[in-house]
C-alpha cells in the first residue's frame, strides 16, 4: 500500500469521480461532492494563511451542521488534526481540552463564542478563531481579541485562495476526545489507515475490501454510483461523539451522503421525517435513549392514522440502524422490526476502537440484550493476559487488535494501560468486562472505571441498569455506590418511569431479585422525573451519583 494519501485524498477522489451527487444534506441544503470539495478548500486556504498545516490541531466546538464536516475534510487537506468538543463542557473542562489538545485553530458555533472569547487569555496558542452561524454583522460584530485572527465562517471562504492539494498520510492524525465515565478528557489518536479499515463492514456491502490505493478508491465510488445504492446516513448522535463520527467518515468514504438533522437534541418526528424525504438508508443512534423515543413517534403516527388525522411514516429506504454506547434491549429492537423490516446492528465499540463485538438482529433472528458476537479483530483476556475459557464464567477483559488507534495524546501513562501487548500483538482494552459463553457468544458486564464494590463483591452498573429497564413502567435508570457503613459501597439505582407509571421500591427490588444475585440488587432507589444522560445518549454517572448522594 503507498501511504502518501489520507481521507482528504479519498474524498478529492470521490468528488472528481462523482462530483455532482449529493455529499452533505442538512434542511433544504443539499451539497454535492464538488461543492463539499470546493469549500472544504477554500477553508484548508484559511488555514493555509494562518500557519495551520502539518500536526497543527484544529478544534471543533459545533453542534451536527454542514460545516463541522467541511472543517473536518479542510483539516484533512492541510494534514491537520481536528480535535472534537464536547459543547456540554464547562470553562474548565474547555480550557483543559483547548490546552491539552495544543489547539491552534477553534471552528465555533456563534452561540459558544463567549466561552472562547473569555478563555483565549489561557490559550497562548491558539491563532484563528473562525466563527459559524450568526455573527460578523453590523448588529452582531465579531470580537477583537489581540494576537487571534477571528473571522466570520463564509466571509472567510469567500475571500479564501483554495489550498492546492498536497502530498499526505495514511499516518496523519484525528484526535476523539472522550471523558469517560471518570477524569479529565482525554484524546485518542487515531490514524488515517485505521479510520479507512474501521470501514471495511461498509465496502464489503458493495463488494470491495479497504482500498489500499486511490484507484481503488475511485472504482469502487464508480460502482456504489452506477450499479449499486449509495448510503445516505442520518448519525443522530452528536458528531463530537465517536458514533456518529466514525460512521460518517466510513460512509464518505464508500462515497456516500450524508444526511444530518437540524434539531439540536433528538427530535424523534424530525428524524423520521427525514429519513422518509430524504431516502436515508442509514441510521445510528444510541440505544433505548434513542430507539424508544422514535418508537412511541412510530406508535403516535399508527394511532394518527387509525383516527383519520395523519398517517404513518414511510421507512421502505431504511435498511440499517445501527446503535453503540449504551443498552438496546430486545422488546424494542422487536417493536422496531415489526414495523420496518430492517437490520439492527448493536455494536460494542469505544473511543478507543471499534469492532470489539456485534448483536444483529432481523425479523427472522431475535437478539437478546446485551449477548454479542465477538467481532473479527476482538478476544477477551483475564488479567494475566490469557484468553477466557468459553463457559468457564471467567469474567475478563474486552480487546480488540485490528485498525486500533496510537495512544493517548500527552498521556504514556493511560496510554500503556489501555493500549496493551498480548502473545506479542497490540491490542486496545478500554476496561470493559466480559464472560465468554459456551456457544463463544459473550455477555457484558460493564467497564471496570464504573464498578460497585459492595462488601468485597463486584457490581457493574450496566447489569443491574439492564435489569431495571426490563420492569414495566421503568423508563430509565443509572445504578452507581454510595458511601455506606456497613457495605462499604451500596447499590443504588436512580430510576425514571413511563407516564402514568408507578412502581414501588419493593416491586422494583423484587424484579432484580428474579435474574440477578441478592448482592447486586439495589438496597437504595431515588425516583426522578427524568434520568439525565450525554447528547450520545451516554448514562450521566457525574450526576447519577450527586442525585444518590443528595437523597440519603
Amino acid at each position: 500500500m503507498n501511504d502518501n494519501w489520507n481521507l482528504a485524498d479519498v474524498w478529492e477522489t470521490i468528488a472528481d469521480v462523482v462530483g455532482d451527487a449529493p455529499a452533505v444534506v442538512c434542511g433544504d441544503l443539499v451539497r454535492s461532492w464538488s461543492e463539499f470539495e470546493h469549500r472544504a478548500s477554500q477553508l484548508a486556504g484559511v488555514f493555509a494563511a494562518h500557519s495551520i498545516g502539518h500536526q497543527s490541531k484544529v478544534a471543533h466546538y459545533l453542534y451536527n451542521r454542514p460545516e463541522y464536516l467541511e472543517a473536518t475534510f479542510a483539516s484533512f487537506k492541510q494534514r491537520a488534526v481536528p480535535v472534537n468538543v464536547n459543547y456540554r463542557y464547562t470553562d474548565a473542562e474547555l480550557s483543559y481540552l483547548f490546552t491539552n489538545s495544543d489547539a491552534e485553530a477553534i471552528i465555533v458555533d456563534a452561540g459558544f463564542l463567549d466561552h472562547v472569547v473569555r478563555l483565549l487569555p489561557q490559550l497562548p496558542l491558539i491563532k484563528l478563531v473562525v466563527v459559524v452561524g450568526g455573527a460578523g454583522t453590523d448588529s452582531e460584530p465579531l470580537p477583537s481579541v489581540p494576537g487571534v485572527s477571528v473571522l466570520e465562517y463564509e466571509a472567510a471562504l469567500a475571500e479564501s485562495t483554495p489550498a492546492p492539494r498536497i502530498e499526505r498520510s495514511l499516518d496523519d492524525l484525528w484526535f476523539l476526545y472522550t471523558g469517560g465515565t471518570t477524569g479529565m478528557p482525554k484524546g485518542v489518536m487515531w490514524p488515517h489507515r485505521s479510520l479507512l479499515g474501521t470501514g471495511r463492514p461498509t465496502f464489503k456491502t458493495f463488494g470491495a475490501d479497504v482500498p489500499e490505493s486511490l484507484a481503488e478508491v475511485a472504482v469502487i465510488a464508480r460502482r456504489v454510483h452506477h450499479e449499486a445504492e449509495p448510503i445516505r446516513l442520518i448519525p443522530a448522535a452528536p458528531l463530537m461523539h465517536g458514533t456518529s463520527a466514525i460512521s460518517s467518515w466510513g460512509v464518505l468514504n464508500a462515497a456516500g451522503a450524508i444526511v444530518l438533522l437540524e434539531s439540536r437534541s433528538l427530535d424523534a418526528a424530525e428524524l423520521l421525517s427525514v429519513v422518509e424525504r430524504r431516502r436515508v438508508t442509514n441510521l445510528t443512534i444510541v440505544g433505548d435513549a434513542f430507539a424508544k423515543p422514535i418508537l412511541a413517534e412510530l406508535r403516535r403516527a399508527e394511532e394518527a392514522e387509525e383516527a383519520g388525522t395523519g398517517r404513518r411514516y414511510d421507512l421502505s429506504s431504511l435498511r440499517l440502524v445501527i446503535s453503540s454506547g449504551v443498552m438496546w434491549s430486545q422488546p424494542v429492537k422487536e417493536a422496531l422490526l415489526e414495523r420496518a423490516d430492517l437490520v439492527l446492528a448493536d455494536l460494542l465499540g469505544s473511543s478507543e476502537g471499534v469492532g470489539f463485538a456485534n448483536s444483529v438482529a432481523r425479523r427472522d433472528r431475535p437478539a437478546p440484550t446485551a449477548r454479542f458476537k465477538l467481532g473479527q479483530y476482538a478476544r477477551v483476556f483475564n488479567e494475566a493476559g490469557l484468553e477466557v475459557e468459553p463457559g468457564s464464567g471467567e469474567r475478563g477483559l474486552l480487546a480488540v487488535g485490528g485498525p486500533i488507534p496510537m495512544g493517548y495524546y500527552n498521556d504514556e501513562t493511560k496510554s500503556a494501560e489501555t493500549f496493551r501487548e498480548f502473545g506479542g500483538r497490540r491490542w486496545s482494552v478500554p476496561g470493559d468486562w466480559a464472560t465468554v459463553e459456551v456457544d463463544g457468544t459473550i455477555t457484558l458486564l460493564g467497564r471496570g472505571s464504573a464498578c460497585i464494590n459492595t462488601a468485597g463483591e463486584k457490581v457493574f452498573p450496566e447489569e443491574v441498569e439492564e435489569a431495571l429497564k426490563t420492569c414495566p413502567g421503568v423508563r430509565d435508570a443509572n445504578v452507581v455506590g454510595v458511601a455506606d457503613e456497613k457495605w462499604g459501597q451500596a447499590v443504588c439505582a436512580v430510576v425514571s418511569f413511563d407516564d402514568g407509571a408507578t412502581v414501588s421500591a419493593d416491586e422494583l427490588a423484587a424484579h432484580c431479585r428474579v435474574t440477578l444475585a441478592g448482592y447486586k440488587c439495589p438496597k437504595r432507589f431515588v425516583m426522578v422525573d427524568a434520568v439525565v444522560r450525554g447528547p450520545n445518549g451516554k448514562a450521566d454517572y457525574r450526576w447519577a451519583a450527586s442525585v444518590a448522594e443528595a437523597a440519603q
